[in-house]
């Protein structure tokens, strides 16, 4: 079986699913923005990867615009995010991006990391704003997400975990 891992990584950790996938399954490993649909046609399996980003999954949209062309290969999806893992966050997730030709493809999730140090400008000033908004809130309100969010604050996080890839290989073997 002949595979890639595409991955769209803004600050690591998505890039560390990705290298962990490549040592496990001997798949290339591919940034999204570097594929070309003619040369990921020539493999069997297809495996993306991307952070989530304001509810959308990055790197998402080179299978949305090629999924035409990638009939009968076996396709992948993996994100990840700071929040844990809550079913009805992620089923929400999916639900948003996973849409018509991308509706059935398998998705898995794996947790990313938190480092407001370097973030760009831009994420830095949205996530602050975040932060600022839920503060207002009573923490026993608060989503999985915003719970998560709070906590880490300005300390920097690292919750990947190889252990995270296990379903993915899983699934690989189907």
């Amino acid at each position: 079986m002949k595979g890639v891992i595409l991955y769209t990584s803004k600050y690591g950790a998505t890039k560390r699913y990705a290298d962990w996938l490549a040592e496990e399954t001997g798949f290339d490993c591919i940034e999204t923005k570097n594929a070309k649909v003619k040369d990921v046609m020539q493999y069997d399996t297809i495996i993306l990867g991307g952070g989530i980003y304001a509810s959308g999954i990055a790197g998402l949209s080179f299978l949305k615009k090629n999924i035409g062309q990638l009939g009968g290969k076996k396709i992948i999806i993996f994100c990840n995010g700071a929040s844990p893992y809550e079913e009805d966050a992620f089923r929400q997730i999916v639900e948003h991006n996973l849409k018509d030709a991308l509706s059935d493809l398998p998705c898995y999730y794996c947790r990313g990391a938190w480092d407001m140090d370097s973030m760009s400008f831009k994420d830095k000033t949205l996530c602050k704003m975040l932060q600022k908004a839920v503060a207002k809130k009573d923490p026993k309100d608060y989503e999985v997400w915003e719970k998560a969010l709070m906590v880490a604050g300005s300390e920097k996080c690292d919750w990947t975990d190889k252990a995270y890839i296990e379903p993915i290989l899983e699934e690989i073997k189907k």
